[in-house]
C-alpha cells in the first residue's frame, strides 16, 4: 500500500496551487457557432482564478457588495425604517394617482351622459 501513495506528487500539487492562487491565472476562450457564414451563437468565457489578496491587489472586490456574499453589503443597505418610510411614500403615492383616475373617469362618464 505505501508505493501507491506518493507524497512528492501532492506536494508538487499543493506548491502548484500555492503558485496559482499567488500570482493567479486566467483562461479566456470564444466559442462560435456558423451557419452557412451567419453567426448563431457567441459565447465569451473568461476565468480568473487566484487569491481574495491578489484579487483585491488588481482591483476587483466585487463580493464585497454583494450581499449574497457579504454581511457588510447587507449591513450597508438600507435600514427597516428606511425602508418604512419609503413604502408609505409609495403606498400615499399609489391612493393620490387612484383617486385621481377615479375622479377623472367618474367626470367623463357623467359628461358622456349628457
Amino acid at each position: 500500500m505505501p508505493e501507491l501513495v506518493n507524497p512528492t506528487r501532492t506536494h508538487g500539487l499543493v506548491d502548484i496551487l500555492d503558485r496559482v492562487l499567488d500570482k493567479g491565472l486566467v483562461i479566456a476562450g470564444d466559442i462560435k457557432i456558423n451557419l452557412a457564414n451567419v453567426e448563431l451563437l457567441t459565447i465569451q468565457v473568461r476565468l480568473l482564478v487566484c487569491s481574495i489578496d491578489k484579487a483585491e491587489q488588481i482591483g476587483l472586490n466585487w463580493w464585497r457588495n454583494d450581499p449574497r456574499l457579504s454581511m457588510s453589503a447587507i449591513n450597508s443597505g438600507p435600514t427597516s425604517p428606511e425602508l418604512d418610510a419609503r413604502l408609505t411614500r409609495i403606498e400615499e403615492q399609489l391612493t393620490r394617482l387612484a383617486q385621481s383616475a377615479g375622479s377623472a373617469s367618474g367626470s367623463v362618464s357623467k359628461s358622456s351622459r349628457k
